[in-house]
């Protein structure tokens, strides 16, 4: 049977995949990996801590990952095609894979805000950001997901 843990005995990971330029806009912001703590390898399950004033990603949309957000604690701004709307604790939003509604939380307030970030793990999945000149369109020769430019160029 698998031992339960509270999200605090997990390592924080603050750190961000996304190419340099773009650190300001996310960080900082703490992740722990729930799902990967069991082993799981289908879905991702992460609980996400934002500062003020941070988004939580580059707007973005999946080609083949749902996601789900689940509102823990604080206030949300949600970003997408469609305006903005205002989260807060308790309150869930999902967005399908292939939606093409690009989407971004934004912490407006002045305290943190805690969240669920659930997902199915892709190994096929593309990631468009039409906000900025960021692709995401598969993984290198050692499985790590390399980011491009949107004329195909790899971010160094």
């Amino acid at each position: 049977m698998p031992k339960p843990i509270k999200p605090e005995q997990l390592a924080a990971d603050s750190g961000s995949s996304y190419p340099a330029c773009f650190h300001e806009r996310v960080l900082p912001r703490h992740k722990r990996a729930l799902g990967d703590a069991f082993g799981l390898t289908r879905i991702g399950i992460n609980q996400t801590v934002l500062a003020p004033g941070k988004c939580s990603s580059l707007r973005h949309w999946h080609s083949d990952e749902d996601e789900f957000i689940y509102v823990l604690d604080g206030e949300l701004t949600l970003i997408n095609d469609d305006g903005e709307r205002v989260l807060t604790a308790g309150m869930v939003v999902g967005f399908p894979a292939g939606d093409g509604n690009a989407h971004q939380l934004k912490n407006a307030g002045t305290q943190p805000a805690t969240y669920l970030e659930i997902s199915n793990r892709s190994t096929s999945d593309q990631v468009e950001y039409p906000d900025d000149d960021l692709a995401l369109h598969g993984q290198d020769e050692t499985g790590q997901w390399q980011f491009t430019h949107k004329d195909g160029t790899v971010w160094e």
